[in-house]
């Protein structure tokens, strides 16, 4: 059960006021690319939609030796970042092993804040479950 209605005028109200600020503060703090399923407490607070890939369960493979990105060379990779910071943290620091389902792009730009009250960012693509608090695939829809 989720506390707002999606359809709702007063969560459609709510949206509204929740989206500049959620968006000004986010930014300034964490360099957010406002996914509309924010999971910063999962990634050492480092927005991973910061990586040019989009990765969002990890380094890719082209993270070079200094720990620089392999698309941008002179910025560090959002996920060593990401790696790093986490170990500081005194909550959630394990939680960047968790495994993410795909971003919902038609989230984009809309209130991670309001998306998580009215559930719609916990709806996931055929496939995926959620077990033990974390997120997996289906045997069935791996490929490999």
């Amino acid at each position: 059960m989720h506390p707002l209605n999606e359809q709702a005028t007063l969560t459609k109200i709510l949206a509204r006021v929740a989206l500049p600020i959620e968006k000004l503060s986010k930014e300034v703090l964490f360099d957010c690319r406002m996914c509309g399923q924010c999971i910063l407490h999962e990634t050492g607070l480092t927005c991973p939609m910061r990586c040019p890939k989009n990765e969002r369960n990890g380094p890719c493979g082209g993270v070079r030796p200094n720990g620089n990105c392999e698309v941008f060379p002179d910025k560090p990779c959002v996920w060593v970042q990401g790696i790093e910071r986490a170990q500081r943290l005194p909550l959630w620091r394990e939680h960047i092993e968790h495994l993410h389902p795909p971003v919902d792009w038609q989230l984009q730009n809309t209130s991670s804040w309001i998306n998580l009250l009215t559930g719609r960012d916990a709806v996931r693509p055929r496939g995926w479950t959620r077990e033990d608090g974390t997120w997996t695939r289906t045997n069935a829809d791996q490929r490999g």
